[in-house]
């Protein structure tokens, strides 16, 4: 029985040996095979490989993927004219040399893209301060982002190549510090508020002026609606006139009659109206002759 165990431990003992002998590139990796700690071997291409067992050799990985390396700092920068601004950018890059970038960079890619920021960084800010915020919100973007490029390659491919490429050098965004933005923003809501008061005070004038043309109009027109009024009103008058005159110069009598009877309308208004009179007076003298007109009849 323990000799069985001894030949099961031996056999697990083998198997893990040769396991530990064993490894895998992906596709997307660089296997590196360090020997005591120096780089023995660098395996670009992708599948199963064979080392020695540790201590004697050690294997890492190292991305071959285009990465992606984005500003962090928010440290305004100074441009020609001496306004501080802030600037987002990103980088494209890859890792092309293994041996390189392990010597003169280091283990993993985080460690190269510490560097490169400081690198693209520093190359903006001696860019921008070259140039006008005119010029990094106008064709001029361009230039400076392919400047910023030419500038990082030429460190990185220096004397202590990185053995990194950088693909691509790009500014997302342009921008005051808070404090000038914030300056801008109250300066530009002065600006609409004085435009927008100008145009209250255009407005109310032009409102005004309308109004008094309507009411000068108004009165024109009742003016004018007051003087036919009044003409016609008189030419109706006159013509009333002139036909109570014919009727009238045609029987007196009954003239004198309907006078009588608008004086007694005048009179007695309202069923409250009361008038004191003598009887002997001339002013119901129209009624003592219908009364005495009736009586007489009666009594025929």
């Amino acid at each position: 029985m323990n000799r069985v165990g001894l030949i099961v431990s031996s056999f697990l003992v083998v198997l893990a040996l040769l396991a530990s002998t064993l490894f895998v590139v992906d596709q997307r990796q660089f296997g590196v095979v360090y020997a005591l700690g120096q780089i023995k071997e660098v395996i670009t291409e992708p599948g199963l490989n064979f080392k020695l067992p540790p201590p004697f050799q050690n294997v890492s990985y190292i991305d071959k993927r285009l990465l992606t390396l984005d500003s962090t700092d928010a440290e305004p920068m100074l441009t020609a004219e001496k306004q501080r601004v802030v600037i987002d950018w990103y980088v494209r890059w890859r890792i092309t040399n293994p041996s390189e970038y392990i010597r003169n960079v280091g283990l993993d890619e985080r460690a190269g893209a510490n560097q490169l920021n400081r690198v693209v960084r520093n190359a903006f800010q001696a860019e921008i301060n070259k140039r006008t915020v005119k010029d990094l919100l106008s064709l001029e973007r361009e230039a400076l982002m392919a400047d910023v490029k030419k500038e990082v390659l030429q460190v990185v491919k220096g004397t202590k190549a990185w053995g990194v490429d950088v693909v691509d050098v790009r500014i997302t965004r342009v921008d005051y510090v808070e404090a000038i933005t914030e300056s801008v923003y109250r300066r530009m809501e002065a600006e609409r508020k004085r435009v927008a008061n100008e145009l209250r005070s255009t407005g109310a004038a032009e409102g005004e002026k309308i109004r008094a043309d309507a009411d000068r109009q108004r009165e024109v027109t009742i003016a004018n609606a007051y003087r036919d009024a009044q003409k016609i009103k008189g030419e109706g008058d006159a013509e009333a006139a002139r036909t109570y005159a014919e009727s009238f110069g045609r029987d007196p009598q009954f003239a004198q009659f309907y006078r009588s009877l608008d004086a007694y309308k005048a009179s007695f208004g309202k069923k409250s109206d009361v008038m004191v009179v003598d009887q002997s007076s001339d002013f119901f003298k129209a009624m003592r002759g219908s009364g005495s007109s009736t009586t007489s009849s009666a009594k025929k």
